[in-house]
């Protein structure tokens, strides 16, 4: 005699599905943006791990070191703990290439900006010729090697360099001059060369965003008889504020932080007058009785120094309400 199992039974045994067959909808506690959630966390997290490992553990060792005395695997905390930084305080060599760092700062930034923002502005233009070899002309020096390129300048600065001869030859001197020996000029060359690489490079920026502006306002200025350089001024550059305080910030961080430079083209010389503070750093760390801990107190005061003009540089662009 067989029984029939009442209705309800019946039907709760056909609604429940396969265990290896279950939905997300099944499980309540997998909702769509938890999942979509979890989904992408999973993807960021071996990324977020290698940041961790790769920079924010290094900085927290470097900062640990920065507190501490001593040579090669000897070391100890110092006593106090922040003599290597009251240490710079007195280190002329220090102050000097603070000094060296905001010279080119001051000078190279604002100039190289104005240039890479005109250059871009006519690059723009509708009725250039040539567009794409003059653009990939000018940004290409920022993708020619640091050994090619400095080679190439200290060979044109040099005392029977192309400069030279050419000033000669044209009565404007009477005596070659020795670029790379003078602090002056050595610095003008190092700034001329940092012009020179990545006056391209800020010009990409300011063309993308050139090519995002609406073209409805410019037409609008010109009706209202706006000239073509009042219509740069107060219309587009207005518009390409966010990409300019990008660049400068991008700019300051990386002139901060110079180094090739002043490595490839002078050495730092004549007697540590166009060097840098990076480059400062080097030599501390590897060169003339390295000194790690004081090397680390030098690389924390870069990084507070790229902070505090980073802060400032966005609470002067930012005008937002």
């Amino acid at each position: 005699m067989t029984t029939t199992a009442p209705p309800s039974e019946r039907t709760s045994r056909r609604a429940a599905p396969p265990r290896g067959n279950r939905t997300p909808s099944d499980r309540p506690w997998l909702s769509g943006a938890r999942r979509r959630s979890l989904t992408g966390w999973g993807f960021l997290l071996p990324a977020a791990l290698l940041i961790m490992v790769m920079s924010f553990i290094p900085m927290i060792q470097a900062f640990v070191l920065s507190l501490q005395t001593g040579r090669g695997a000897n070391f100890n905390f110092a006593d106090p703990l922040w003599s290597n930084y009251t240490r710079l305080l007195d280190d002329e060599i220090f102050k000097l290439t603070l000094q060296n760092t905001f010279i080119y700062l001051l000078i190279q930034v604002p100039i190289m900006l104005i240039v890479a923002l005109v250059l871009a502005s006519v690059l723009n233009s509708k009725n250039l010729k040539f567009k794409s070899f003059w653009r990939t002309a000018i940004f290409l020096p920022c993708a020619v090697s640091l050994v090619a390129y400095s080679l190439v300048f200290r060979t044109i600065f040099a005392n029977d360099g192309f400069v030279n001869d050419l000033l000669l030859g044209l009565s404007l001197i009477d005596a070659p001059i020795n670029w790379l020996g003078s602090p002056e000029t050595a610095r003008f060359v190092i700034i001329l060369g940092l012009l020179w690489r990545w006056t391209g490079y800020n010009m990409v920026f300011y063309l993308a965003a050139l090519q995002n502006i609406d073209h409805s306002t410019i037409e609008a200025a010109k009706v209202d008889g706006a000239n073509a350089l009042k219509t740069f001024w107060y219309v587009t550059v207005p518009q390409l504020k966010p990409m300019i305080l990008l660049t400068a910030i991008m700019s300051t961080n990386g002139t901060l932080q110079l180094f090739d430079e002043s490595w490839a083209l002078t050495r730092g010389g004549p007697a540590y007058q166009t060097m840098s503070m990076s480059h400062y750093l080097f030599e501390v760390s590897f060169l003339k009785n390295p000194n790690f801990g004081y090397a680390s107190a030098l690389s924390y005061v870069i990084l507070i120094l790229v902070a505090i003009l980073a802060f400032i540089q966005l609470k002067v662009g930012d005008k937002r309400d």
